[in-house]
């Protein structure tokens, strides 16, 4: 990740420790409200604190912590001071998933010394957080121009007022989307919506792959791209078809592309099914601003009773798809901003979730929702999407989940690796 200096030097990205020297001798790195230096972690839990609150008070607008550049306060000056590497990034992480409120995800760049491999430099990203403030030990921090300080009531509540706004957006987007249900009034099975949208990408963010001649071949790569061993083995348990590779006829869509199942065609128009059966479609669309949209039409299936029952496995496999899909668009474009993010589902009122998945009888009561629509969003940083995206399913999903009685089906997708004590 690349390193805001100054509006001269908005992306620095050094990789050595002669990149590192040479931005010192240059005078490119000083202490500001994006950047600060230490020379090294003392250890102890007091130190431990110290560094939750400086990286607390970085979250609300994002900054970079150089651990490894000592400083001399008489001559002002910064010298490079290689530190011991080793548990080094693996205490900062643990540091910053333990101690602040909420837990913070950094991303950490270890850079060695060119004379001791051994020793070196640690550069930590701290993304703006969508939670900030971040409280530690009872208090929330933000950073003025050089260090940080306590944030006073009133800022504390501007920025819970600017998180909400975002997330406010988001659902507005969610509504749009339910409102363009391309099965509208096909079948009676309930409906699922996924949508990602970078929080400050740019407008032009896909255009690449969106108008490449080659744009369909492309798309393809791109979504398998996302399906990665790691994660099939994960949902494994939870396959609801459609899946995404029955997403396979490719189509220009308004700002955009995507990949559908045969029964949505071009401008979105729905070929009903001969038979009578129930529609089973489901479509990816990607847009030039980075947007990322899910549909399926499959989220109940009916029983030979008459009886729509939930499908309530699709909701947590696509959207641990929606978040891999979203690691697949930030690589495309080099984009590692917040993501706005939201699900949402539709005839749901009365329905219960399935008792069984794949022939295998699920334990446990269930209920029915008393509702018919299920919205939730939520904002989400890089680090979040790469490292706990368990955790970000679960703000998606959860409330949905847990009214419908079957979270606890989904423990293993709804968490990620505890961190360690620091």
């Amino acid at each position: 990740m690349s390193i805001y200096l100054s509006p001269d030097t908005p992306r620095w990205a050094p990789k050595t420790e002669a990149d590192l020297r040479a931005a010192l001798e240059q005078g490119l790195i000083s202490e500001s409200h994006h950047l600060d230096a230490k020379e090294a972690l003392a250890a102890g839990k007091s130190s431990n604190k110290e560094l939750a609150r400086d990286l607390a008070s970085f979250a609300v607008d994002g900054g970079t912590l150089l651990i490894g550049v000592a400083e001399d306060t008489e001559h002002r000056t910064l010298t490079l001071a290689p530190q011991p590497l080793a548990g080094l990034a693996e205490r900062v992480e643990n540091i910053a998933r333990t101690l602040p409120d909420p837990p913070l995800p950094v991303l950490t760049d270890p850079i060695p010394s060119e004379t001791d491999p051994a020793r070196g430099y640690l550069i930590v990203h701290i993304p703006p957080s969508p939670a900030a403030p971040h409280m530690v030990d009872g208090r929330y921090f933000g950073r003025g121009d050089k260090t940080k300080h306590p944030l006073a009531d009133a800022d504390v509540v501007r920025l819970h007022q600017r998180r909400r706004t975002a997330e406010d957006d988001a659902l507005a987007l969610l509504r749009e989307e339910i409102g363009r249900d391309p099965l509208a009034g096909a079948g009676d099975q309930s409906h699922l919506f996924l949508l990602a949208q970078p929080a400050a990408g740019r407008r032009d963010m896909l255009l690449d792959l969106t108008s490449d001649p080659n744009w369909n071949t492309r798309l393809w790569h791109f979504i398998q791209n996302a399906s990665t061993p790691g994660l099939e083995t994960l949902l494994r348990d939870v396959q609801v078809a459609p899946g995404l590779t029955h997403a396979t006829n490719g189509h220009r869509r308004a700002r955009g592309v995507a990949k559908a199942s045969p029964a949505l065609g071009e401008g979105r128009i729905y070929n009903a099914p001969r038979d009578g059966h129930d529609p089973d479609v489901i479509e990816v669309q990607v847009f030039e601003d980075g947007g990322l949209r899910l549909f399926s039409s499959r989220l109940s299936d009916q029983l030979p009773s008459g009886e729509q029952i939930l499908l309530d496995a699709a909701v947590v496999n696509l959207t641990r798809r929606l978040l891999a899909l979203v690691q697949a668009a930030a690589a495309e474009a080099g984009y590692r901003g917040n993501w706005a993010l939201a699900v949402g589902a539709t005839r749901l009122r009365g329905r219960r979730p399935i008792q069984q998945q794949n022939t295998r009888p699920l334990d446990g009561p269930t209920a029915r929702y008393d509702q018919d629509t299920y919205e939730e969003a939520t904002l989400a940083t890089w680090a979040e999407i790469t490292s706990t995206p368990g955790a970000v399913t679960a703000r998606l999903t959860g409330p949905l989940l847990r009214s419908l009685d079957t979270h606890h089906r989904y423990t293993a997708l709804l968490q990620d690796a505890p961190p360690t004590a620091p």
